[in-house]
């Protein structure tokens, strides 16, 4: 038996918005990039299910991403640059990105997945454009919506 906390309609309509904000984001994306689309989809998940989360806020959301997308990026030049092992670098990219991001307080667990994904697959402008603008649009609508969204968890 399923068992939803009350009210249930939020469960609903969070899931609903979600849909369609991976679906949007899913245009600029292809599964070619789909460490980075699994990265985004986490951040879907944090934003509409734990809104309330500190996580879930727009600093959070769009710099943990940026952070993702600079580390993953010179990683992946670094590899290219010195040679390196690219399983060495897919981890360092994921490191730097933890750090960077605890420095500069803008925590996002999924984002260290956009780290991973852009050392994977290099820092392109579509992959730049795609993920800040996957990122703002999920900031965007957690903003608007946040007086109506509820922690589900």
């Amino acid at each position: 038996m399923l068992l939803l906390k009350k009210p249930w309609i939020n469960y609903v309509w969070q899931s609903g918005i979600a849909t369609i904000a991976m679906f949007l984001v899913s245009l600029a994306l292809t599964m070619e990039h789909a460490v980075i689309v699994s990265s985004i989809a986490s951040t879907a998940f944090i934003v509409f299910t734990m809104p309330k989360s500190i996580t879930a806020t727009p600093r959070r959301v769009i710099g943990g991403h940026i952070v993702g997308l600079l580390c993953g990026g010179f990683a992946s030049f670094i590899s290219n640059l010195f040679y390196l092992s690219p399983l060495f670098m897919y981890s360092f990219s994921v490191g730097l990105a933890i750090f960077v991001m605890v420095v500069t307080d803008t925590e996002h667990p999924p984002a260290a997945g956009t780290a991973l994904g852009v050392a994977l697959s290099g820092l392109s402008i579509k992959i730049l454009i795609s993920v800040v603008s996957s990122v703002i649009i999920l900031a965007i609508i957690h903003r608007i919506l946040q007086p109506f969204l509820k922690d589900l968890i």
